[in-house]
């Protein structure tokens, strides 16, 4: 099966910054085999016209929880601790496990629409995103959230999380990363364990880091170090790992998260919802630390819309800094793509032979894309989503002409409706 996209004004990774021209991308099964030039033997066996489209690879979101969608406007302008303790955590408290299905299914609906091909996730019910990602076509990491103070390898959570790795080895697009919750919820001997078995299982780390001003203060208090110097001390930093937030990262910090090869996810419209600030950016890449960028959860964000956060770290950080050239367009679209990729492990993120084929095609007419005077710059500033009309994903259209091919959405959105009228939300 052959996939050609003919004659699309598509973004190639250059060595400083991006190329934009006409190509012809030849997709065999899941990988992108030819760029111009067709690959030996290669049959079309469905030829789209790019003439009108604009080719980017498919945006990463670092991280999220896809679980909590049916949340979206349920917890909004509240504290960080009240929007956790007082209502999240009570509705969480009263999910069933199909709820979760149901609930990344709507996620991962948004996400599709709105040109993301993978999301790296962090959740509660074994078995329910899981499944939903192998009915939808996306690629995801998925990462058992885990909370503890002992060292003990029996602990149900973990085995949890290593159970459902082995019951999805069979999906190519499913991989799997530990996800120790946050410094706050495990004590070290936990997290120790958690970096024990990682390592020895050759496993990624997935965990929230120094999120809001109060984390920071409480572990200066009581255990007289930052959550960085906390989470490396417990032996986290010795394997990969992604660390979402990091908003409270003082200059110590920065050159730790670097030192240690730490991936850093930004979650603008989250951390600004809920009042936490804004994570470092300039700095952290300063400092050479990989910054890549999710949404979180739809409870925080109330999206789940790459294209919005993308525009938003743009933004934000031109204003903090009083400098227009402290984030630049470039620079956004590759915390969008390749940086992600990078953190996770991926071979995606980027439109090179021999990538994994996942991509998005947007209609070049839409008025947010005229007139086209710098395209990279259009995805940062103007793209708001909609334009995204097809989505491919390991070498499989999921999206074509807008119409999703693999979820049904209007049962989703019953089933979104029934589980909020039973917990009260609707």
């Amino acid at each position: 099966m052959g996939i050609l996209i003919k004659n699309t004004l598509a973004i190639l990774p250059a060595k400083d910054g991006h190329d934009v021209d006409r190509h012809d991308l030849y997709i065999e099964g899941s990988t992108i085999a030819g760029i111009d030039e067709a690959p030996a033997g290669f049959v079309a066996t469905e030829v789209i016209d790019g003439t009108r489209r604009l080719t980017i690879p498919g945006l990463i979101n670092a991280h999220t929880h896809t679980y909590m969608s049916m949340m979206r406007n349920v917890a909004d302008d509240l504290s960080f601790t009240d929007w956790l303790f007082g209502t999240v955590e009570p509705i969480e408290d009263r999910l069933e496990p199909e709820d979760a299905y149901w609930a990344s299914l709507l996620g991962q609906i948004e996400m599709i629409h709105s040109g993301t091909t993978c999301f790296n996730d962090m959740q509660m019910h074994i078995g329910q995103t899981t499944r939903a990602v192998r009915e939808s076509g996306m690629r995801a990491v998925i990462c058992r959230g885990l909370v503890g103070s002992d060292y003990d390898r029996s602990d149900y959570r973990l085995a949890e999380a290593l159970q459902e790795r082995d019951d999805f080895a069979d999906c190519s697009r499913l991989t799997f990363r530990l996800g120790p919750h946050a410094p706050y919820s495990c004590s070290p001997n936990y997290l120790r364990m958690v970096a024990d078995v990682a390592r020895e299982l050759g496993m990624g780390i997935h965990i929230h880091i120094a999120e809001g001003q109060v984390e920071s203060d409480n572990m200066r208090a009581d255990h007289h170090c930052t959550p960085v110097e906390y989470v490396r001390d417990a032996g986290i930093f010795e394997t990969p790992t992604i660390a979402a937030h990091c908003i409270r990262v003082d200059e110590n910090d920065r050159a730790i998260l670097a030192a240690n090869h730490v991936s850093v996810v930004t979650n603008p419209a989250s951390n600004m919802k809920l009042g936490n600030g804004f994570a470092p950016v300039p700095e952290l890449v300063a400092a050479g630390v990989n910054v890549c960028l999710g949404t979180d959860g739809a409870a925080s964000n109330n999206a789940q819309n790459m294209f919005r956060e993308m525009s938003l770290l743009a933004l934000i950080h031109k204003g903090t800094h009083d400098t227009p050239q402290c984030i630049s367009a470039d620079e956004v679209l590759d915390m969008a793509t390749i940086n992600g990729a990078r953190a996770l492990g991926l071979p995606t993120g980027s439109i090179e032979v021999g990538r994994k084929a996942d991509l998005a095609l947007l209609d070049l007419d839409a008025p947010s894309l005229t007139p086209l005077n710098n395209p990279v710059a259009a995805l940062a500033y103007s793209v708001n989503g909609s334009e995204v009309t097809d989505v491919i994903i390991d070498g499989r259209a999921v999206l074509r002409n807008r119409e999703l091919l693999t979820i049904d959405e209007e049962r989703v959105r019953h089933e979104i409706t029934r589980i909020c009228q039973r917990l009260g939300l609707a």
